[in-house]
């Protein structure tokens, strides 16, 4: 009993527990999860509709669509990976946010002006107006995403901006006395 076997278990520091694979949800706080799920399951349905279409009379709007459709998954999906795993740490905080903040609205207006497209050149068949309309989905779900990121930012910026120096009255009775004293 005295080589401590028995308490090693409970005494001793053990390292942390690692998540499953490195994968935490823990940075997608509040809306953010729910909003980064929305953008991905509405990109990825948008694709499969689209790859359901069996015939088009014009094709360059189907196309166009396919890129940007299976493009904004790909990259709704690997931001999400992101996030979730150990690269969001390898890769730093500000960078990671830097990269979601300028890659949402481009990813959602290209959606958005391939959707309109697709819309104006479709035959007008059930599969194609559905990936239309989940196209369009998608594009509003980036869009609400950027706005509340900017939102927050903005919030953020106005918060930490120092108190004007200028107003306080010891500085107004500073700016009232000459730069050089005169000496007589």
């Amino acid at each position: 009993m005295e080589n401590g076997a028995v308490y090693n278990e409970t005494t001793e520091p053990q390292a942390p527990r690692r998540p499953l694979f490195g994968c935490t949800l823990r940075r997608l706080w509040g809306w953010r999860l729910p909003v980064k799920l929305v953008q991905t399951i509405f990109s990825f349905v948008a694709v499969l509709c689209e790859e359901i279409v069996d015939n088009c009379i014009t094709c360059g709007g189907l196309y166009f669509f396919e890129f940007i459709s299976c493009s904004a998954f790909l990259l709704s999906l690997l931001i999400l990976c992101v996030y979730c795993t150990d690269l969001y740490q390898s890769l730093g905080k500000d960078k990671v946010q830097k990269l979601n903040f300028w890659a949402v609205p481009i990813i959602g207006v290209s959606f958005l002006l391939a959707s309109i497209v697709f819309s104006a050149t479709c035959s007008g068949s059930a599969v194609e107006k559905a990936a239309c309309a989940f196209g369009f989905l998608a594009s509003f779900a980036f869009a609400a995403e950027f706005g509340i990121e900017f939102y927050h930012r903005r919030k953020q910026n106005t918060g930490r901006r120092p108190q004007n120096p200028g107003n306080t009255p010891s500085a107004k009775k500073s700016e009232n006395q000459p730069l050089n004293k005169q000496r007589r």
